[in-house]
């Protein structure tokens, strides 16, 4: 979500909905961290299917969706006609002075301008609002895309720097972009956070939801080839008693205006 270096994501809405909902669920705790206050005007940036909007409106909070899958925004907007979702890339915002706070999560990995997003965050805040988000930090499931990358280089294929859709900074490498946005950070923390995937095939789902463009220019077979090498690789590290957990790394950060 947000805004991929990758032309288009053809986001799977319903799959992202039934066998990842663990990514909203694992956001409530954010919810916790941004502390909405009734009353106040929040952007849910990156809002996916709309869960964490919509946990937001139940504070009594007057809240605006935005994602850039237009897949994401239409289930949105079926599951909760209450609340305005709309499509915008995160790097393209002209909110001037409106929002209380800008919430983000899971989202800003995706994001390979990240000095421009940032600044338009900063834009889009109040005087003394705050910018409260998490996403993918440095390592964050560096095993499975090693291995993917490993394994489509094992068969033959070449495997291009501009192919790989994430952008997964350092804690000083964020705040510094923060700061220089005009930001106050307070807050920063990277960890860890292994994330168990649902079923026996998580992890095959998980490729197929997050890192199908890995796979550019291989035919589906080869691609299925691929996955199960890397099933086969990854079994020791990352499946636990019947459960395949990613190795999942993230930051939070909290910035004032």
């Amino acid at each position: 979500m947000g805004t991929s270096k990758v032309t288009e994501h053809q986001w799977n809405a319903s799959l992202y909905d039934g066998k990842h909902s663990f990514v909203s669920k694992y956001g409530n705790s954010l919810v916790e961290l941004l502390a909405p206050k009734e009353g106040e005007r929040i952007l849910d940036l990156g809002c996916g299917t709309g869960d964490l909007a919509n946990t937001l409106f139940e504070y009594g909070v007057e809240v605006v969706g935005i994602d850039k899958s237009e897949n994401m925004v239409k289930l949105a907007s079926s599951k909760y006609p209450h609340i305005p979702f709309t499509v915008r890339d995160a790097t393209k915002l002209t909110y001037q002075n409106e929002f209380n706070a800008v919430f983000s999560n899971a989202t800003l990995h995706w994001v390979h301008s990240p000095k421009g997003a940032v600044q338009c965050i900063y834009q889009s805040l109040k005087h003394g609002g705050r910018m409260v988000a998490e996403f993918g930090g440095k390592g964050n499931v560096q095993s499975i895309t090693d291995e993917i990358i490993k394994q489509i280089k094992n068969e033959g294929f070449e495997f291009k720097k501009a192919q790989f859709p994430w952008y997964y900074p350092s804690i000083a490498e964020y705040s510094k972009l923060m700061e220089e946005a005009g930001f106050h950070v307070t807050f920063a923390q990277l960890y860890d956070r292994p994330t168990p995937l649902d079923g026996e095939n998580g992890l095959r789902n998980w490729i197929d939801m997050f890192g199908s463009i890995l796979f550019d220019g291989i035919p589906e077979k080869i691609k299925d080839q691929i996955i199960a090498k890397v099933e086969i690789n990854l079994k020791d590290v990352l499946y636990h008693e019947g459960i395949w957990v990613a190795d999942y790394k993230r930051i939070r950060v909290v910035g004032i205006k």
